[in-house]
């Protein structure tokens, strides 16, 4: 007669094959694949390659024009609409404009005339200490006025970039970045000294 123990001894030992071979024998879950998901490429109108700008003219088909050039003191001064100093600051900002313009999207096939680049609006030549020399055909705004249609003047795609990074080197065009005559000293008699002279 076998004894009650060993049943019990018995019992345990199928009880614990039983569990060996279902946890050898059942599927494996496949195993995760995780992608990491494709990084925007970001393209700027202007590279590294083209250099640091020297000269910045913008150009309104209508005729209004400014220019700021770094003279031999590496400094920003005006050339147009008149010969004057620049202020710095604002010079430079835009200089800085330049290099970070993102370009949204390309177009290869386009009316150029539906996006206002057959007679383009505005004139961008950018000059650079490499050399280099672009100049940039703007057109009109996107439908959803999120950027403006462009153009390099040697040719190639139409091209979309940011309103508002266009809009801040237009405003050069309406505030040219003199910079700030001082106020004439004024004399006791409470008449100016002398007539300071005005961009």
């Amino acid at each position: 007669m076998i004894r009650r123990s060993t049943v019990v001894y018995i019992t345990i030992l199928l009880a614990l094959a039983a569990v060996y071979y279902y946890l050898s024998n059942r599927a494996q879950p496949a195993d995760i694949l995780v992608t990491p998901e494709a990084v925007e490429e970001i393209e700027y109108l202007f590279t590294a390659d083209d250099g640091v700008p020297s000269s910045i003219l913008i150009r309104s088909k209508t005729g209004e024009s400014v220019e700021v050039t770094r003279n031999a003191d590496n400094a920003w001064a005006l050339t147009q609409p008149v010969e004057a100093e620049a202020e710095q600051g604002a010079s430079e900002a835009a200089a800085s404009q330049l290099t970070t313009m993102r370009i949204l999207e390309r177009i290869s096939e386009i009316d150029a005339e539906v996006v206002g680049l057959d007679e383009p609006a505005y004139l961008l030549t950018v000059k650079f200490n490499s050399g280099t020399e672009r100049t940039i055909q703007i057109g009109v705004v996107t439908p959803t006025e999120s950027g403006f249609y462009i153009r390099d003047a040697s040719g190639g795609d139409i091209l979309i970039v940011s309103k508002s990074a266009v809009d801040s080197l237009l405003r050069l065009l309406t505030s040219p970045p003199y910079l700030e005559t001082p106020l004439p000293a004024v004399t006791e008699a409470g008449t100016p000294a002398a007539e300071t002279p005005t961009p």
